[in-house]
């Protein structure tokens, strides 16, 4: 009897009886994770939204000795984007909680590697903005600060071939430095 104490059920009902078992744990671990209100932000906003409403951001205007027309919309736009999609703030013109307000100082074009026939091999986009932040809630967080980022391109490719692509991208870069600057905080 010490032996077969196993088969005083039917054979084919320990199998449901282990299902039934693991369906009750899985379950019962479901109800305890969701009665847990832990919450994470991947954003890396830090907003105090029972304070902080609304963000107005201004146009940037492009006094860049050398002009892209395209580029004064692209970065304002890119940079509302981007407070429109992290945050819950009011993207507003004028008139927010936060203000940001600032102009495009540099787009340059420069050479920046030499191939053996004294050539140059490598060019380098770079823009340079200047920003100014206010925080009308928390003054003592505003400031005023230039960001810059740039990007080579194969010398060999006219800017107009590539000045898109390489404008969306140092666009990003510096949107994302202002926002973890202005609200991230990091």
């Amino acid at each position: 009897m010490g032996c077969n104490t196993l088969h005083r059920y039917p054979v084919g009902i320990m199998p449901v009886l282990n299902r039934y078992f693991i369906g009750i744990i899985c379950c019962a671990q479901l109800l305890l994770l969701s009665a847990c209100s832990i919450s994470y932000k991947f954003n890396g906003a830090n907003i105090n939204y029972q304070t902080t409403h609304s963000i107005s951001i201004a146009d940037f205007p492009n006094n860049a000795p050398m002009v892209n027309p395209s580029l004064s919309n692209s970065l304002s736009e890119g940079i509302r984007d981007l407070y429109q999609r992290q945050t819950r703030l009011q993207v507003l013109r004028k008139g927010g909680d936060l203000e940001l307000e600032g102009e495009i100082i540099g787009y340059e074009l420069t050479q920046t590697a030499i191939s053996t026939t004294n050539y140059a091999s490598e060019s380098r986009l770079t823009i340079r903005v200047n920003v100014h932040f206010t925080n009308n809630i928390y003054p003592e967080e505003s400031f005023d600060k230039t960001y810059s980022a740039y990007q080579t391109f194969d010398a060999n490719r006219l800017l107009s071939d590539v000045q898109d692509e390489l404008c969306a991208i140092i666009i990003n870069e510096i949107a994302e430095s202002i926002y973890n600057d202005t609200v991230a905080k990091w």
